[in-house]
């Protein structure tokens, strides 16, 4: 065997997902185990029904949100750069600057440093903190946008979009739809940054993490229910008003209901045309919270580990492009990662 062939070999995949096994922990487990450690708050990672749980505070909190006040047996707040030790294994969390509270794991056991990514980004992102890349011996990462036609522009070009269609169409409601975790409260971030002071109206769904995450700091200035109540205003009278729904809502009765809607998406997936064309969306907006193309590559060459595992997206192409630099690169395959609907 190999000496490359033997890095890491204390890290197993199971059906359940990444296996620590010294520690007898695993990292963003799919189905719910005794013990794991979760990179960040999407339901894809963060399951329920988990015994004890490590993360930080942030993602705690967030599971609680999502899921109600029990949704594992015990929680483990950890701080970014924190270390504990699990059965001899040490683990500690550094920045992914994906969402809120997300972190890349550091598994550090007899003399081999492995990093689970999770998710990531490599985009400013004023909502969360910022990715730092840890050197490590292997180098397990996600592959969402792992193709080469995924090179995202630049944030401020898609708000511009944004802002002259608003202009364009000053009595139309402009309706975008966005994901409830990380991609809201960013794009709320990004049209603050693009000048943008007025109320933004959300849909329900996506109300209690914009609360979280003003509770955590946070500032995205006045944001009210975009249904008629105490504070927010009928569907009827958001013309010329900016408003944000769940993916599902933008192509549901929901939408329809607003004054002549603009309908927007805010997805990497939106370079893609044809997804665009599919979902009725008039204005595709392409803004992520992952890495892009060019990001990966970066990142493999910021983290400089010889081995790479490539955990789940398109992995075939960044295995390959992975070997193209001379790093030892295998794809897991594992199962129930997807970016969240």
């Amino acid at each position: 065997m190999t000496k490359a062939a033997r890095r890491a070999s204390w890290i197993r995949v199971r059906p359940e997902g990444l296996l620590v096994e010294p520690g007898g922990f695993y990292v963003d487990p799919t189905r719910a185990v005794e013990r794991a450690v979760i990179t960040h708050g999407h339901a894809d990672h963060a399951r329920p029904g988990h015994g004890t749980v490590a993360a930080t505070a942030a993602t705690l909190a967030i599971m609680r949100t999502r899921y109600g006040e029990m949704p594992f047996g015990s929680g483990q707040p950890l701080a970014l750069g924190e270390t504990i030790t699990i059965n001899g294994v040490k683990v500690w969390l550094a920045p992914a600057g994906h969402v809120l509270g997300s972190a890349q794991v550091v598994l550090e056991y007899k003399g081999e440093r492995v990093v689970v990514s999770g998710d990531y980004k490599r985009r400013p992102d004023r909502t969360c903190t910022a990715f730092e890349p840890v050197p490590c011996d292997v180098f397990v990462t996600e592959a969402t946008f792992g193709l080469p036609v995924f090179r995202h522009p630049p944030d401020e070009g898609e708000m511009a979009m944004l802002m002259h269609s608003r202009s364009l169409f000053p009595d139309r409601c402009h309706v975008i739809g966005t994901y409830s975790l990380g991609k809201a409260q960013r794009l709320i971030s990004l049209i603050r940054a693009a000048g943008y002071d007025k109320p933004l109206y959300l849909h329900g769904a996506l109300m209690p993490l914009c609360e979280l995450y003003q509770a955590h700091g946070v500032d995205l200035g006045e944001l009210l229910p975009a249904t008629a109540g105490e504070k927010g205003k009928p569907r009827a009278d958001l013309s010329g008003e900016i408003v944000l729904a769940p993916p599902s809502a933008i192509a549901d009765r929901w939408a329809r209901r607003l004054p002549d809607p603009v309908v927007a998406m805010a997805s990497g997936w939106m370079r893609v045309k044809q997804r665009a064309k599919q979902g009725g969306v008039e204005l595709p907006l392409v803004i992520s919270d992952h890495a892009d193309w060019d990001e990966l590559l970066q990142t493999l060459d910021d983290v400089g580990a010889p081995e790479v595992w490539v955990t789940h997206g398109r992995e075939e192409a960044l295995v390959h492009a992975a070997r193209k630099k001379g790093i030892e690169a295998k794809a897991l395959r594992l199962l129930g990662y997807e970016e969240e609907g």
